[in-house]
């Protein structure tokens, strides 16, 4: 497929608008193929707590199928939760995921912006995590990035809570599909983006729309934000905060566990886009992309937070 069609105007609409064309028109790609052929783990098989209690938009069952297929095909064993979180609940799993938690059922309904998680999950989760749980946080472009905010406080990380745009790292001149390359330095040498050896070394990662997020000065960044990069509230709006040099994927130490945090969720995911009408003409949005290594991002994070990568 012409990558002039994956990245377009309807493309960008069903980023931004949310509801409509994105909670519609979005779905798991069923060509994806999550096949790992030397996979990380054959004995001893991490568990990975998938968070599906707090109005996720992404679920292992929905829009974040190939992810959880992935990681699966690469040794761990995926488990949805739909309970709040206590000790008990987390009490047995490696690494606990989170992709787009909302504080309301449907993310254009009112409230979908309050917190998704009750003060007491978020003191449970930062336990957990400081005991040697480890965590992977993605909030997306509002309101997601206000639905997590009080869980990503617990380890200082700070969310724009709008909508990111570059202008200057847009791919074919879109400034909602974010380039992260070794080659425009956005794209930073860290033990997630090098992998175990030079065949899991990240190039290029693609990233639609999202959010900017900074974290603690302990954590390391891998995915930079450049210097032109603007926050809007909404997409529409005639002003824009400066957060160059801020970041959209972030990874931390936090005492015997480990976080990383993405401000845009669709990089991990495979989806494909249009209606039945569209045919043939279905854009791919996220691993399925062609000419990028978000593939090989998302199984280096999962082995950085499950302890093969330090």
């Amino acid at each position: 497929m012409n990558l002039k069609l994956v990245i377009g105007p309807l493309l960008f609409a069903a980023l931004v608008l949310g509801g409509g064309v994105a909670s519609t028109q979005q779905m798991a790609d069923p060509e994806f193929n999550a096949v790992v052929e030397r996979p990380a783990y054959t004995r001893s098989y991490p568990r990975v707590l998938f968070d599906e209690a707090h109005n996720n938009f992404h679920t292992s069952g929905g829009r974040y199928k190939p992810f959880a297929d992935l990681i699966s095909s690469d040794g761990y064993r995926v488990v949805a939760n739909r309970k709040p979180f206590t000790k008990e609940t987390l009490g047995s799993f490696k690494v606990l995921v989170i992709a787009n938690a909302l504080g309301a059922e449907e993310m254009d309904d009112e409230g979908a912006d309050q917190p998704a998680f009750t003060e007491d999950e978020c003191d449970v989760v930062r336990d957990w995590i400081r005991s040697g749980g480890a965590l992977l946080l993605i909030a997306d472009h509002a309101p997601f990035g206000a639905a997590a905010q009080d869980l990503a406080k617990r380890f200082e990380v700070e969310m724009s809570k709008g909508f990111v745009f570059d202008g200057e790292h847009g791919e074919q001149g879109n400034p909602s599909v974010l380039v992260f390359s070794r080659e425009n330095k956005l794209l930073l040498d860290t033990p997630i983006t090098n992998g175990r050896n030079d065949s899991e070394k990240t190039n290029r990662v693609l990233a639609f729309t999202g959010q900017a997020i900074k974290g603690p000065e302990t954590s390391l960044v891998f995915l930079r934000l450049g210097e032109q990069a603007r926050d809007k509230a909404n997409p529409s709006a005639e002003s824009a905060t400066a957060v160059g040099g801020q970041a959209q994927g972030l990874a931390l130490k936090f005492g015997k566990g480990r976080v990383v945090v993405l401000g845009e969720a669709a990089m991990l995911s495979a989806q494909v886009l249009g209606s039945q009408a569209a045919g043939s003409h279905k854009m791919r949005m996220g691993m399925n992309v062609p000419g990028n290594d978000n593939r090989q991002l998302a199984l280096n994070i999962m082995h950085w937070l499950s302890g093969l990568l330090k």
